[in-house]
């Protein structure tokens, strides 16, 4: 008895109760999916065809996730309610169709009136809602209402709703996320809101800005533990991957219907960050890595793009260099890290803020909020970071041995602070940043405040000559690495950049030097992973990335050129 459920399906005459249990019917799998039924199955004398009403009580069952699922159909006219009184006393509960237009009418009143005094439970189906005129939730204020008028208990008052289109079911799903597949395209990922979807079904997308496509269902997925697994159809309450069309994003509405309204969008965070990645021209591309061109390069991002659609890529005027906007430098490092193992080559600029302009011409810049927790003998180097950044605490909040603390900052600013944080807090700092708004210009932020060590030299770098550079401030490199002109080998404990000769040998004499017998003592290099290293290199610097090194290099690598660049610039 526990997998019994005996329902009666009640309601004013043409509000859709017949055409309702063609649906149960027909989506409980009772029809097969390619029988011809004709509609009203249940009308099954010749006057209620004619005349398109139903006169008697008819039975009707389906199984359903292993229930077994009794249900009959009344007469909606009030001469036929015999009928209703009759019926109540087999059933447990009953289905309350309701026009969403026409609300409760008068035999609605009769038949709710019947099933309350018999203690059956109801579920308030709000019907036909695809009518232009329909007002769902009016009409079920207007049922509330009528249950309080006909002194509903309190557990009869909590009525389950369901909004319906018995006569034409329809099938919405919002998208939320995407995958790429060679073979099938783009992999819309999304909740079924409402309605049952096939392979082969032609459906619409309704697109962010209200255009509409019309595709056919190529593929359907579902998952199995963590396999993915290809289903033929599925059906409201499911998450699914849906395949068919190559233009659709995060946020639009697939509908069989082209005059569905979109369900609400999901706003996406705009793109702050900008870099360009760009073809490895350094004197050792193409000793590493198996994609090295442009053409290798842009197909990958292109590709990433089709699954993530918070990168957005875009080519420029210089061939072998291209634009990518995304929400963070991480977000743009972890993309190059996933490149480097599958085997590319190339190379990334410094992140870049992308500005907009107001309507009076005015500069804007996005703003971040700014989450921190730090131990509280740290607090004073932080808030001068911050404000050194143009940051603008709102909110501190002091702890046992910890401070926590909320702050506005530019996006600027948090470019290279991560790092700063790590080493002010000694790593026991935990750091999170939300995006917030567009607001104006904070203004000038001050650089990396020292300068790099740069080779004058190619040729492999020696334990002597780094022994010698050490002493001028932090080595990047250790002894027997290949190094070239241009390229970055440590960081200077001045401002200004220092040429280097990280190669220099030696000189064999037949003199014995005062220091001979004496070991080299190198300090240990700093070795930075691809995230510190986009954050810590300077406007006029790249990063180069191949599938075994990270090399920090100038972007002209002949010094004279970097002269000449300069006094350009000023």
């Amino acid at each position: 008895m526990d997998k019994i459920r005996n329902i009666a399906i009640v309601a004013h005459v043409d509000h859709g109760k017949t055409t309702l249990v063609d649906q149960l019917l027909r989506q409980s799998g009772t029809f097969r999916s390619n029988q011809k039924v004709e509609e009203r199955v249940m009308d099954s004398m010749d006057l209620e065809r004619e005349k398109g009403i139903t006169i008697r009580a008819k039975n009707a069952a389906f199984q359903w996730n292993g229930y077994r699922i009794n249900i009959v159909d009344t007469p909606g006219h009030a001469d036929f309610g015999g009928e209703v009184e009759r019926i109540m006393k087999m059933v447990d509960g009953v289905l309350l169709v309701v026009d969403a237009h026409d609300g409760p009418q008068a035999q609605t009143r009769f038949v709710l009136r019947k099933a309350l005094e018999n203690s059956a439970q109801p579920i308030v189906v709000i019907n036909k809602i695809d009518r232009e005129n329909a007002r769902p939730h009016e009409v079920l204020d207007m049922v509330f209402d009528l249950f309080v008028e006909l002194k509903a208990t309190d557990q009869q008052l909590d009525f389950p709703i369901v909004y319906a289109s018995a006569k034409k079911p329809f099938f919405q799903m919002l998208v939320s996320n995407l995958e790429y597949s060679d073979y099938l395209g783009r992999v819309a990922l999304g909740h079924i809101v409402s309605g049952r979807v096939r392979v082969g079904d032609s459906i619409i997308c309704i697109h962010r800005d209200r255009t509409l496509e019309r595709a056919n269902v190529t593929a359907l997925f579902t998952h199995s533990g963590v396999e993915q697994i290809e289903i033929k159809h599925a059906s409201a309450g499911e998450i699914i991957g849906l395949a068919g069309f190559e233009e659709v994003y995060i946020g639009e509405t697939l509908t069989d219907r082209e005059d569905a309204a979109p369900l609400q969008f999901v706003d996406i965070d705009p793109p702050t960050i900008r870099m360009r990645i760009l073809v490895n021209d350094s004197p050792f591309a193409g000793r590493e890595g198996k994609f090295v061109t442009a053409r290798h390069i842009r197909e990958r991002l292109i590709r990433e793009t089709r699954g993530n659609v918070s990168l957005h890529v875009a080519d420029t005027e210089t061939a072998g260099v291209f634009e990518i906007d995304a929400r963070g430098e991480m977000q743009i490092a972890i993309l190059i890290e996933q490149m480097r193992r599958e085997g590319y080559e190339v190379m990334v600029s410094r992140p870049e803020v992308i500005f907009q302009r107001d309507g009076s011409g005015g500069l804007l810049e996005p703003l971040e909020n700014l989450y921190v927790d730090l131990p509280n003998e740290n607090l004073g180097d932080v808030l001068q970071s911050i404000a050194n950044r143009k940051g603008e605490v709102v909110h501190v909040d002091h702890h046992a041995r910890r401070v926590s603390i909320e702050a506005i900052i530019p996006t600027r600013g948090l470019i290279g602070f991560e790092t700063d944080f790590v080493n002010l807090t000694r790593g026991e700092g935990a750091m999170s940043h939300l995006f917030r708004e567009y607001a104006p210009f904070k203004g000038e932020i001050g650089g990396r405040g020292r300068g790099v060590m740069v080779s004058m030299e190619s040729g492999i770098s020696t334990a002597y000559a780094l022994n010698n550079i050490q002493e001028r401030g932090r080595l990047f490199i250790g002894p027997q690495e290949d190094v070239y002109p241009g390229m970055i080998v440590g960081e200077n404990a001045r401002p200004e950049d220092l040429p280097v000769n990280p190669c220099k040998a030696k000189h064999l004499t037949n003199m014995r030097s005062q220091g001979e017998g004496k070991g080299i003592q190198l300090e240990a290099p700093l070795r930075m992973s691809l995230e510190r290293t986009i954050e810590y290199i300077d406007i006029d610097e790249y990063v180069e990335a191949t599938p075994k090194s990270l090399r920090l290099r100038k972007r002209i690598l002949d010094a004279t050129g970097r002269k000449r660049a300069a006094s350009a610039a000023a």
